[in-house]
């Protein structure tokens, strides 16, 4: 019953570290919480990430990106030994919150951010999401090479309408995010226009 009752004062709380070192923290805090014998004060610790999906070498793939760059998620109860062996695991700067006050998160906050994580695993989204109006570039499929304007954007299929300039004639084309890349129509005139 005692197990029931320190779940339910767990937090969760926010604590920063020195970017790029998000995995190793996690897994230095859990073995200081094992070996501190400090477990029943801690829940879960969760690096929020979101996948992605970018072109590389003409090839999709998956990419993760963290949500949130030199920060780490922990489920506890906050006392003084659990606030401190937190704030002496090393690549650990501090709590988010004033002084020794940190701020726990609402419940409400800890369900976006984890219902984040989970939407992007399910859906991946594109690395870059385009605009009417903008300029690209076709980097794969038949018509490789050649540029145009976005007309429409389709954020729930992950494609573009973009008008590109065939024989003289304006057509539209259905693109997936993946097969453009932004293109700055000052470079260069595009294949097609006269200067």
């Amino acid at each position: 019953m005692a197990e029931a009752t320190s779940t339910n004062t767990r937090q969760w709380y926010i604590v920063h570290t020195y970017s790029g070192f998000e995995e190793r923290v996690k897994e230095n805090l859990q073995q200081r919480i094992d070996a501190l014998g400090m477990r029943e004060k801690f829940g879960e610790i969760k690096i929020p990430t979101e996948t992605l999906v970018e072109m590389k070498s003409g090839k999709k793939r998956e990419v993760q990106r963290k949500f949130f760059p030199g920060y780490i998620l922990v489920e506890m109860e906050m006392s003084d030994d659990a606030w401190h062996l937190v704030k002496n695991t090393p690549k650990v700067t501090g709590f988010v919150g004033t002084g020794k006050k940190p701020t726990p998160l609402t419940q409400e906050e800890v369900d976006q951010i984890l219902t984040q994580v989970v939407t992007t695993k399910e859906k991946p989204k594109p690395k870059h999401v385009y605009e009417h109006g903008e300029h690209v570039r076709i980097i794969d499929g038949p018509f490789t090479n050649f540029t145009g304007v976005v007309e429409e954007v389709n954020l729930d299929r992950n494609t573009l309408k973009v008008m590109v300039t065939i024989f003289g004639r304006s057509t539209p084309v259905e693109l997936d995010f993946l097969q453009v890349t932004r293109y700055d129509a000052t470079e260069e005139q595009p294949a097609g226009t006269k200067r």
